[in-house]
């Protein structure tokens, strides 16, 4: 790094294990461009004076992951519709405007279950009522899907629905009786664990099951998945394409999925 090395980052706490400083730097490495890439823990009561750091030092991007995707949007100059829409800021960039607020967790969704199908005209459940199922509830309306969000509480689930334009909602036990073409896990359960949020009996084998967690690679709902001859979708795929859609606002150039995705890899090994 020298003084003229474009500075980006993510805010996030705690900081723990994350990818994405080894996603970003293998990118702008790959596109021969002098940034860097760093993960700064921020606790909720000091996001303020990080955005205000960020104005100070003209830091090009940040990433906002959790506790901070909705706080944030008090602390920019601008948030795009989507975002809004969303209810959820994940890409913060310094423009022309000031500091404008974007979402690139929908857009990371759509293009990883793209490897498998097209939602256009599919029956889709979303599991979970959180702000991962915000924004994935938001990109199959907005791709055409039939979109159904199933939670633990029911009340949660018919104001994510309402809110975004879905079908349907209920309990994670409707599942089976949904008979989804796409399923698609927002919420944490599997995260580390040999949990899954549904039983495998309710799977349906003509399924595609995208799980947002990934560690590990293998869930307890993707081999279940695979057991019911069902297409199993990991979650690397929606963080290296969000991550890819986050480098492509900043730059304007066409990401290095491929780059991206192997430095994803890499770093859950190290």
């Amino acid at each position: 790094m020298s003084a003229k090395t474009m500075v980006c980052g993510i805010v996030l706490h705690p900081a723990g294990h994350t990818r994405s400083p080894a996603m970003h730097n293998a990118a702008f490495q790959a596109s021969g461009l002098d940034a860097h890439y760093h993960a700064f823990d921020v606790p909720p009561e000091q996001l303020g004076d990080a955005i205000r750091g960020m104005r100070g030092l003209g830091l090009r991007q940040l990433a906002v992951s959790l506790p901070h995707k909705t706080a944030v949007m008090g602390h920019l100059d601008r948030v795009d519709e989507t975002a809004r829409a969303i209810g959820a800021v994940n890409t913060v960039t310094l423009g022309e405007n000031g500091l404008e607020g974007a979402n690139t967790d929908w857009v990371g969704a759509l293009r990883a279950l793209a490897r498998e199908t097209d939602p256009k005209g599919r029956r889709a459940v979303v599991l979970g009522a959180g702000g991962a199922a915000r924004a994935v509830v938001y990109g199959l309306v907005q791709a055409g899907a039939h979109v159904a969000v199933l939670n633990r509480s029911e009340a949660r689930a018919q104001q994510l629905a309402e809110d975004l334009g879905a079908a349907e909602f209920g309990p994670l036990s409707r599942l089976a009786e949904l008979a989804p073409e796409i399923i698609i896990n927002t919420t944490s359960v599997g995260m580390g664990t040999e949990a899954s949020p549904v039983g495998a009996e309710t799977i349906p084998g003509n399924a595609v099951v995208m799980d947002a967690v990934y560690e590990p690679e293998q869930t307890r709902l993707l081999q279940d998945a695979a057991t019911r001859g069902a297409r199993p979708l990991g979650g690397k795929w929606m963080l290296v394409h969000q991550a890819a859609e986050q480098f492509r606002l900043w730059t304007g150039l066409e990401p290095p999925v491929d780059a991206m995705a192997e430095a994803f890899d890499e770093a859950g090994r190290s």
